[in-house]
């Protein structure tokens, strides 16, 4: 069960205007489930995109980079589920080309205006006939409010849809900002399997949206790991319609990028965080906040360090307060002048250790009563500057390997 995280309700997310959503059957991999997705993206849109740093990235990786990179109008994505195509060679690239072309040629937009986005096994051929024949049903159904259902349709080992709105007014006009996104496993962005897909209705620069994208990505997602392994599929992309009225923002430094980036990054936050709450097995979901740090860079490093070791999730699951693996893995965190007697490390309000060891006043006690609660919080204190980072994770139960042995079946 996903920890503290209900599916969303259809009527709380709000449409965006320039974006409408529809979902089919194309039984990619298993049948009676939706497990197509195609967006239309109204024209004068613009579209950004982060993506996975695995030099194995998968075949619609390669071509949404190609196609950015290129400044193309994107009229429409398509999202599977079921196959990842990736480890497919130029057949995949083939196959991922074939599908948008369905795409394109069902929404009469220009060729090479859609964005392929696949998920699920690795190095298994993509069913392209199958999708393309499904693609017609998928433009049948597009609506405004299909939200819910669209981020149903893109889960694989997820067991709840994740998806927000949110508002915010910028120069007098209500811009919306809805976004959905799909993961549990193999979670580590590095821009798991994660999408993500945020749709806003204001008028972004192009030069400006880029900027965005990358500002949340590094505050959101690029902060959640449940088991350290980058996906070949990550992504993240970030549409605006500009159909809010607003006066174009451009400029990373304003006033107006500011509120609208903040008000992405809540989407973003919530969005990341249910990846982690709903993580492969997850009994627990923990947040590491690491402090006083030379650079934010090293306090990440630090937090993911604690977040990726194997030996603290299980401890985590079995609420045992063996804590010096904690500290073990601040050690390893690659800081070579780090100074141990200045580190310190808290347990919610629990102080654990400081000044090279344990805290005087700690008991295991103390220790099993903060490791007990399904949230829980690590404070780590570098005592190095001024900078700071959170990360967020999960635990290592039973059922991540029994889920992870059976991915397949």
């Amino acid at each position: 069960m996903p920890v503290n995280l209900a599916p969303p309700r259809a009527e709380d997310l709000l449409p965006v205007p320039g974006i409408r959503l529809g979902i089919a059957e194309a039984g990619v991999r298993k049948k009676n489930r939706k497990d197509l997705l195609v967006v239309e993206i109204g024209e004068g849109s613009r579209v950004a995109g982060v993506f996975t740093q695995n030099r194995y990235c998968a075949a619609p990786v390669l071509v949404c980079r190609e196609r950015l990179a290129d400044e193309r109008a994107i009229r429409a994505i398509v999202v599977n589920t079921g196959i990842a195509n990736a480890g497919t060679g130029e057949a995949g690239l083939a196959n991922a080309r074939a599908v948008c072309a369905a795409v394109e040629g069902a929404l009469a937009v220009p060729a090479g205006s859609v964005l392929p986005f696949s998920t699920g096994v690795i190095m298994e051929h993509l069913p392209a006939e199958r999708i393309a024949a499904a693609v017609p049903a998928c433009v049948a159904d597009l609506r405004e409010a299909a939200w819910a259902e669209a981020a149903a349709a893109i889960m694989t080992t997820d067991t709840v849809p994740k998806a927000v709105s949110r508002q915010v007014v910028i120069d007098g006009a209500t811009i919306t900002v809805t976004g959905i996104a799909k993961g549990a496993g193999m979670i580590q962005p590095n821009m798991a399997t994660m999408l993500g897909f945020i749709a806003t209705d204001a008028a972004v620069g192009h030069d400006t949206l880029g900027d965005m994208v990358k500002y949340v990505a590094d505050r959101s997602f690029n902060c959640v790991t449940v088991d350290g392994d980058t996906s070949t599929n990550d992504s993240f992309v970030l549409i605006a319609t500009g159909r809010a009225g607003n006066p174009r923002i451009v400029g990373e430094g304003t006033a107006e990028f500011t509120r609208l980036a903040e008000c992405v990054l809540e989407v973003a936050h919530i969005l990341s965080q249910a990846i982690v709450r709903d993580g492969e097995g997850a009994t627990k979901f923990i947040a590491i906040e690491v402090e006083g740090g030379a650079t934010r860079e090293e306090c990440l490093r630090v937090g993911k360090a604690i977040a990726h070791s194997p030996l603290v999730k299980t401890a985590f699951f079995a609420s045992d307060p063996n804590l010096g693996r904690i500290l073990c893995a601040v050690g390893n965190a690659g800081i070579a002048d780090l100074d141990p007697a200045r580190v310190t490390l808290d347990l919610g309000e629990t102080r654990v250790a400081e000044g090279g060891g344990r805290a005087q006043a700690y008991t295991e006690d103390q220790g099993k009563a903060a490791m007990a609660p399904a949230e829980i919080t690590v404070r780590v204190g570098l005592g190095r500057g001024e900078e700071s980072a959170t990360v967020w994770t999960c635990d290592f139960s039973y059922d991540y390997v029994k889920i992870n042995a059976d991915y397949r079946s």
